[in-house]
Formats: structure tokens, C-alpha cells, sequence
């Protein structure tokens, strides 16, 4: 796979803070196992202030017709496995910014016990966790049917995605353990339980869907990679809605 960093666009060039966010993506592209090979940083006075940055890019890869997982072999009893998340990841920042800063009146200095001791701006920040390492050997070893990543829309949007029609996703709540921001943030947006799981990820960055023969392999192959993981559930046949989560 390649990363084309597209553009840097800047009000005012600090090299410094530039050195540190093109670090950033090359240690992304490390860890996705991605070639960075193109990009180019913009001044823009008058579009941007000096302190305003906007940073896009984009990946491209290649595949065998015949080895990309596209869910269309998920059928009921298939096993529902976890990955977990490092943090909020990049998605439902909107209604984090108006649940901790404008509802609570928390800052980026703000430390709750909570989250022990931390500061919730660092925590807020955690690196979204990439996937690569942690996927790429259950691939080769041909035992994942469909993947959903857990990203804007939590559960209800993304894990529907993998599942052919007829199908729903059953989850087991309490089968992995929830990450004590999504606490923190439930209860300052005064957000309804259910609903965190329509917003954000609440833990679990990723979903695979497996044969249920499969998933004691599936989990040794993660433990042997030091990848945590979690059965959350497994598919049955759609009778309401497209996620059951009980």
C-alpha cells in the first residue's frame, strides 16, 4: 500500500509543528506497512490564519480479486470478534467538544480520577490504533468472512455493513471492557447508554466476522501477534433490527 500526504495547507510555514505532524504519518505508515511517496505543504495567508493547518490524505493498495473479504460468505452462527480501540479514536468529536468542554466545562488540562489521573486533553489525543499488523496474519490464514470497522456511526452504522441481507449482528454488552472516556463522556453529555453505541466505539475499533469453528484459531493467532481480543457475539437471522445489542 501507498500514503500520498495530498497537501499541507497553512496560514503562516512553522517547520517545527510541520516536522512533528509529517512524523506523525510516517510512523502511521510504519505501522500500516504503507510507503509514504508524495506530498507538498501550501502557505495560504488570508484563507488560513496562522495558527490554521489543514492536513489531507489518502491510501491506495492492490488486491487479489479473489482474496478481498467483502462478507458476502457470513452466514448465521458466525462468531463475532473484537479488536479493541486505543481511545475515541478520530470520529464523534463534535459532541465530545460540547459534552466536555461546553456542558462540563472541563479543559485539554481537566484530570479526573476517572481516568486516572491523566489529562483529558491527552487522552482525547491517544493515536487512533491501526489495524495492519493485527489483521494481516488472520488473513493469510484465510479464517475472516467480513471486517467492520468501528468508526462515525459506533455499532448500529458499521457493523451492519459486513452482513448480507436477512442477517443481524447479536453482541453480548459487557463481553469486552468499555474504556473509561466513553464513562466520562456519557455522563457529562448526559448521552443515553444505548445511544453511545450510535455515536462512538466504545472500546472496539474493529469487528470481524468468522466461521464459529474458526474462532479459537482467530484468537490464538491474535494473542500470538499480542493483539487482544474479544468474542462479542455472534450473527442470527434478522428479525427487527440490524444490530441486537443485549
Amino acid at each position: 500500500p501507498l500514503f500520498f500526504l495530498d497537501y499541507i495547507a497553512c496560514g503562516k510555514n512553522d517547520p517545527a509543528l510541520l516536522e512533528q505532524v509529517v512524523a506523525g504519518v510516517a510512523d502511521g505508515c510504519v505501522q500500516a506497512g504503507s510507503g509514504l511517496i508524495g506530498g507538498e505543504t501550501a502557505e495560504m495567508p488570508g484563507m488560513y490564519d496562522e495558527d490554521e493547518y489543514d492536513l489531507a490524505g489518502f491510501a491506495v493498495g492492490v488486491a487479489e480479486k479473489s482474496a478481498i473479504v467483502d462478507g458476502s460468505t457470513i452466514a448465521e452462527g458466525d462468531v463475532l470478534i473484537g479488536l479493541p480501540s486505543t481511545g475515541v479514536h478520530s470520529n464523534g468529536f463534535s459532541l465530545v467538544r460540547k459534552a466536555l468542554f461546553e456542558k462540563a466545562g472541563y479543559t485539554v488540562d481537566t484530570v479526573l480520577d476517572e481516568l486516572d489521573g491523566e489529562k483529558l486533553g491527552d487522552v482525547l489525543l491517544t493515536p487512533t490504533k491501526i489495524y495492519v499488523k493485527a489483521l494481516s496474519p488472520l488473513f493469510k490464514a484465510g479464517v475472516v468472512k467480513g471486517v467492520a470497522h468501528i468508526t462515525g456511526g459506533g455499532f448500529i452504522e458499521n457493523v451492519p455493513r459486513m452482513i448480507p441481507d436477512g442477517l443481524a449482528a447479536h453482541i453480548n454488552l459487557g463481553s469486552w471492557p468499555v474504556l473509561p472516556i466513553f464513562d466520562v463522556l456519557e455522563k457529562a453529555g448526559e448521552i443515553d447508554h444505548m445511544e453511545m453505541f450510535n455515536i462512538f466505539n466504545m472500546g472496539i475499533g474493529m469487528v470481524l466476522a468468522v466461521n464459529a469453528e474458526d474462532a479459537d484459531k482467530t484468537m490464538e493467532l491474535l494473542k500470538s501477534n499480542d493483539e487482544a481480543g474479544y468474542v462479542l457475539g455472534n450473527i442470527v437471522k434478522k428479525t427487527d433490527s440490524d444490530v441486537e445489542l443485549q
